[in-house]
C-alpha cells in the first residue's frame, strides 16, 4: 500500500526539490560540471535565454557545455526565489540570478556583474523535478577593470597564498577532504 503524505508536507518537499534543481544548475555553471547543467532540464525542455538563444534546451546545454570549461571564474547567486505549485506535477518558479564573472574578451580581462531573472516552468516526472521551459530577462549589467586587493590587504597581503575556486575537477567540491 502506497504511503500518502500530508499535502502541505508534500508541497514543502516539492518546493525544496525544485530549489535544489535550480541551485545545482547554477553550481554546474560555476564549476563547469556538465552533468549538473544537463540534469536541470527535461530532454524535451525549452530555453529562451532573453534574446541570446531561443530553442531546445538540449541545444542550449550543448552550447553551455562547450563554453563553461573555457570561461573565466564565475559565481551565480540565486535570490528572491518564489515557487508556485500549479498541480502535483507542475510548478512555476521565478528567481533573480546575480552573476559575478571574471572574463577575457578580445585579450582583455575584466570583472562583470549581471542581474537576470528566470521564470521557469518545471515538471515532475516520477520523483524528479526538472525545467520544462525557462524564460530569462536581463535586468542590468556593470563592468569594470580588475581591482582585486582582498579588502585592501585585510584578508591577505599575498593573494597567491589563497585557495581559490576552480572548475571541475580542481575545485574543492570535487577534491577528497
Amino acid at each position: 500500500m502506497a504511503h500518502s503524505r500530508d499535502p502541505e508536507i508534500q508541497a514543502l518537499l516539492d518546493k525544496k526539490a525544485i530549489e535544489e534543481t535550480l541551485v545545482l544548475f547554477l553550481r554546474g555553471c560555476d564549476r563547469a560540471d556538465e552533468t549538473l547543467v544537463e540534469r536541470a532540464y527535461w530532454p524535451d525542455g525549452w530555453e529562451d535565454h532573453g534574446g541570446t538563444f531561443n530553442g531546445p534546451a538540449s541545444e542550449w546545454v550543448a552550447i553551455v557545455k562547450g563554453r563553461l570549461p573555457k570561461a573565466g571564474l564565475m559565481n551565480h547567486l540565486m535570490m528572491n526565489l518564489m515557487i508556485e505549485l500549479k498541480s502535483p506535477t507542475s510548478a512555476l518558479a521565478e528567481a533573480y540570478i546575480l552573476t559575478a564573472s571574471r572574463l577575457k574578451v578580445k585579450g582583455e580581462w575584466f570583472d562583470t556583474r549581471t542581474l537576470a531573472r528566470c521564470v521557469d516552468q518545471l515538471e515532475k516526472r516520477g520523483d524528479e523535478w526538472r525545467i520544462l521551459r525557462r524564460t530569462m530577462c536581463w535586468e542590468w549589467n556593470e563592468e569594470h577593470e580588475i581591482s582585486e586587493t582582498w579588502a585592501r590587504g585585510a584578508i591577505t597581503e599575498d593573494a597567491s597564498q589563497l585557495r581559490r575556486g576552480a572548475k571541475k575537477p580542481d575545485d574543492i567540491l570535487y577534491l577528497e577532504v
